[in-house]
């Protein structure tokens, strides 16, 4: 009998694997590049803190400018404010907008191989708004600690994760964990589509014309380009979920109410507050993540064809 070799990469990683890959890449690359999130959160919601304090005065200049007044005036610690629900945001998220969204595209194409664009979007689309569906209170929790600035005399508004949990829920009712659902699904919507959908179509694009092979090269090239294309169609959504998720009851009635507020009182740019952390951010986010789940996929894929015929 002839016995045919079947390459590990030719092996298609399952379900599971996608979902629990997508987290664990996903958690790799928030430890990373936090402190540039944390960055970029500082920076969007600058222009509404100068305007409370009654400062014409910018606390926070540029990327690194930022990075280094919080170190100098708040701690190293400061930068990685709301990690704990990152970590918990990006497990029960990222594993589902970006470890399920192969088999959304398959279910929309009917299970053939070939998926055009309108099918991608709308796998894009799918996955983002169920992940928003049941980890919006992560994304609450995580902003509002990044938003924080720790005083003088050591007060904080929230003194731990399960602290912002209980006290968002008391002070504000269970809905104001979900403050700003409706533009998060909006954003992950952009974004998702964005990501996915370019890292996609760029990956495929060439493997098709034989430009690199299916390796760290061109997963590096097609993830820097889908960051890219993110941060300039997000930005503008980004800020102003930022910006609602941090406000206090009644500051704003609604999230258009947040935007329009914003474009009355700082103009446009306003809405492209912080773009080069993003960019840095989703750039650099994106590299690690789609880099690292895909070895991940490889390794687990490998593993679990070993131990199912292990001779």
């Amino acid at each position: 009998m002839k016995m045919v070799a079947v390459k590990r990469s030719d092996a298609m990683p399952s379900a599971g694997i996608k979902v629990f890959g997508a987290g664990l890449a996903a958690c790799i690359a928030d430890l990373i590049t936090f402190p540039l999130d944390t960055a970029k959160v500082r920076l969007q919601i600058q222009g509404e803190c100068q305007k409370l304090e009654g400062s014409s005065v910018a606390r926070y200049r540029g990327v690194f400018g930022t990075i280094n007044t919080m170190v100098r005036t708040e701690g190293a610690r400061s930068l990685y404010n709301g990690l704990v629900a990152g970590l918990q945001r990006q497990m029960s998220f990222a594993s589902v907008r970006i470890g399920l969204y192969d088999s959304m595209k398959q279910f929309y194409t009917r299970g053939t191989e070939n998926a055009g664009i309108v099918a991608r979007l709308m796998a894009g689309c799918t996955t983002g708004a169920m992940a928003v569906a049941f980890a919006q209170p992560t994304d609450v929790v995580k902003v509002r600690f990044q938003a924080q600035v720790r005083l003088s005399d050591g007060e904080r508004r929230y003194n731990s994760t399960l602290d912002a949990y209980k006290t968002i829920a008391r002070d504000e009712g269970v809905q104001g964990l979900w403050r700003g659902c409706m533009p998060n699904i909006t954003r992950n919507a952009i974004v998702n589509c964005s990501e996915l959908v370019t890292y996609d179509i760029i990956k495929e694009l060439i493997l098709k014309y034989d430009l690199m092979t299916d390796t760290l090269p061109c997963h590096f090239t097609a993830a820097f380009g889908a960051g890219f294309c993110t941060t300039v169609v997000a930005s503008p959504v980004d800020v102003v979920k930022t910006r609602f998720m941090n406000s206090g009851n009644g500051q704003y009635s609604s999230a258009v109410n947040c935007a329009l507020m914003m474009l009355k009182n700082e103009g446009p740019s306003a809405f492209y507050k912080g773009f080069m952390p993003s960019f840095l951010r989703l750039g650099s986010w994106n590299i690690v993540m789609f880099v690292t789940y895909e070895q991940i996929k490889r390794g687990m894929t490998g593993a679990q064809k070993y131990w199912e015929s292990p001779f």
